[in-house]
């Protein structure tokens, strides 16, 4: 068959054949194995105008189907009017190229699609710049095969250009060196990042993490009062946002929504949107968000721990929210059941109508105690040093002052309190303070000691 012509990245509009081959490890059924794919294509335009799937111990090395259903594909193809054949599957340069060679249409792998439908969402500088290092990345080995998609690569980040209109060199060396340019200017971009979340550290701050559509955007909005960005659609949500969260009987919190997740989410996207869930990884709790109508909702739950372990996130800072009970709970009673017995610690709400929400509001409460203690300190009102680290570094609940002095009731992380109380600048002889568990309320010293006797005890 003749060679198909690839001239550019974009499969939006398209009709296509899906096809996907199942190993014996693959967690998904037959039934449900190409769902995703077939949201994912549909998050990009395309329409789906059939469907193969090959059962197969491992995938054939040369064109991942077998010889005999490599035929079928061909023929349904060419039935079907297709202009596209799209894998479930990530093929390897090699195969990409004989499958084209044998069926005579466009093959694009699951990758593609994840970057194309990136592509398209990017909206700032720092999504752009992620999106064109990964795409540049996932070509490089294929640029053989397909240099003249790096004639309109999409996300491309130029001086008043968008995506699919920026021209870049198909020669390697200038491709590797627009990949450097790339890598150093998203280290500036990590680097202001990351001072910025170190800069609110002392504060208590709360991240939500989960898989693509799992309804992270509605929490949010739901719980902060916020008006971020919502559509059923996979990846609507490239860009971190945070937004102050007030939580009675805790105070004001920081709640970031990041970037969802899906099965076999290409290498190189989450290398390069490393620094955009660097909120996930210095989160004090993440919010693990699922959609618990999902039949695959488990095997969902998997790909995250996946993805957080990948980034270096300690899963013991997670708590697991079975989102959209509502829709779960009409479709029956029986995938909602044996979540909650799977993970019977795991909280349920609707971010749709509410149901749920304080719940959900009290868990965090005692989660994020764990790690926070609240401080009765009562010193002079000239010490200004430490009122100002006070403010800094803690939530302030109440502010008293009688005569030259002044008790503050104050939430903040363990380690901070124990800083305060062993640094003789902050503190004096006149200084006192009683610890209490955020968590319970108890005391954890004696009332109104002086600072430097309870430090040295």
């Amino acid at each position: 068959m003749g060679d198909p012509k690839r001239d550019q990245l974009q499969v939006k509009q398209k009709r296509a054949v899906l096809a996907a081959v199942i190993t014996p490890d693959d967690p998904l059924s037959k039934e449900h194995a190409l769902d995703e794919l077939k949201g994912l294509v549909e998050t990009a335009g395309v329409m789906v105008v059939g469907e193969l799937i090959q059962n197969r111990q491992n995938p054939h090395p040369a064109h991942c189907l077998g010889t005999g259903k490599l035929e079928e594909l061909a023929e349904l193809a060419k039935a079907t009017d297709a202009e596209l054949i799209i894998f479930d599957n990530n093929l390897s340069p090699a195969q990409g190229r004989n499958l084209e060679e044998q069926t005579g249409t466009v093959i694009v792998d699951r990758s593609e699609v994840i970057l194309d439908i990136f592509a398209s969402n990017a909206r700032t500088y720092e999504a752009k710049l992620q999106v064109e290092l990964a795409q540049l990345l996932y070509f490089r080995p294929r640029l053989k095969r397909l240099w003249t998609h790096l004639e309109r690569i999409e996300g491309g980040v130029g001086a008043g250009r968008g995506p699919g209109e920026k021209q870049l060199e198909t020669d390697r060396r200038l491709l590797d060196r627009r990949v450097a340019e790339l890598k150093r200017k998203l280290g500036e971009v990590e680097g202001r990042r990351r001072r910025a979340v170190d800069a609110r550290d002392e504060n208590p701050t709360v991240s939500l993490v989960g898989y693509t559509n799992a309804g992270k955007s509605t929490l949010m909005n739901a719980l902060t009062g916020a008006d971020v960005y919502v559509a059923n659609k996979l990846f609507a949500t490239l860009d971190t946002r945070t937004r102050k969260w007030s939580v009675p009987n805790w105070g004001e919190l920081l709640l970031s929504d990041t970037v969802g997740f899906v099965r076999n989410l290409p290498h190189h996207l989450v290398a390069s949107f490393r620094s955009t869930l660097e909120e996930a990884r210095q989160a004090d709790l993440l919010l693990h968000v699922v959609d618990a109508s999902n039949p695959e909702a488990e095997e969902q739950i998997r790909t995250v721990y996946e993805v957080l372990e990948e980034i270096g996130v300690e899963t013991d800072s997670v708590q697991l929210v079975f989102n959209k009970i509502d829709k779960a709970e009409a479709e029956g009673p029986s995938t909602l059941d044996i979540l909650r017995r799977e993970f019977p610690d795991a909280v349920s709400v609707s971010a749709a109508t509410g149901r749920g929400i304080e719940r959900l509001t009290e868990l965090v409460t005692i989660r994020l105690g764990d790690g926070y203690v609240d401080a009765v300190i009562d010193t002079s009102a000239g010490n200004g040093k430490l009122l100002a680290f006070l403010a800094a570094h803690g939530v302030i609940q109440n502010r008293d002052y009688v005569d030259s002095r002044v008790r503050v009731e104050v939430r903040l992380p363990r380690t901070t309190a124990d800083r305060i109380f062993a640094d003789e600048s902050l503190v004096d002889e006149d200084t006192k303070f009683e610890l209490l568990s955020a968590k319970s309320g108890e005391s954890l010293g004696d009332p109104l000691q002086p600072a430097t006797h309870a430090a040295s005890g």
